[in-house]
């Protein structure tokens, strides 16, 4: 596409999405790696919550966190997931849809090995999104884990990443007078090449 120049530019959208994640590293204050990641449950009711994008690979994004948790039976049910990643001080955002698979080998188990003790010890303690009595109850919760698990505790079954592998990208930057610019990149399935499309602000 003629148009598709500077920022857009590119035949790879996971490239471009690395290029936008490294610019807003210099220039968000605090997690420019956080999404908004998006799931639905049973019923079709959405939800939505903030978590940390870990990894952009060649043909997927990856986030970890408890198997336990409702956005992972949520994923686990539907096998499908959405997130926003926004850049506030660049004014731009990119907008993914896709399915979802399990990350639960040597990458998850290298990534959790990478965490601070106190976050390691963590996962073991929380049930996330159980319901939790008090946060005494946690913090001792805490302190059986430390001693059980000691100072290398393996990754927890329970806990791991997930690939979300994109149909659908949107890259939206700040336009003047609310002209935004907007490319999306779709494709039916993996196999598939992506067909990219400029849509209105």
């Amino acid at each position: 596409m003629s148009d598709r120049t500077g920022i857009f530019e590119g035949d790879d959208p996971f490239q471009i999405a690395r290029q936008w994640l490294a610019e807003a590293e210099k220039t968000e204050i605090n997690d420019p790696n956080a999404i908004a990641l998006s799931t639905v449950d049973q019923d079709g009711m959405p939800n939505v919550r903030m978590v940390l994008l870990k990894d952009i690979e060649d043909d997927a994004f990856v986030f970890y966190t408890n198997y336990g948790s409702a956005k992972s039976r949520e994923i686990e049910w539907s096998g499908k997931a959405a997130f926003v990643l926004h850049s506030k001080s660049l004014r731009r955002q990119i907008r993914v849809r896709g399915l979802v698979e399990r990350e639960e080998g040597e990458q998850a188990d290298a990534y959790y090995r990478s965490r601070s003790l106190k976050s390691r010890l963590g996962a073991w303690a929380s049930e996330q999104s159980a319901p939790l009595s008090s946060r005494t109850a946690l913090m001792a919760k805490v302190a059986k884990v430390t001693a059980e698990q000691g100072p290398n505790p393996k990754r927890p079954p329970f806990w791991g990443g997930f690939r979300i592998r994109p149909t659908e990208i949107e890259f939206w930057a700040d336009g003047a007078f609310r002209l935004h610019d907007r490319f999306r990149w779709t494709r039916e399935n993996m196999c598939e090449k992506w067909v990219i499309n400029r849509l209105n602000p």
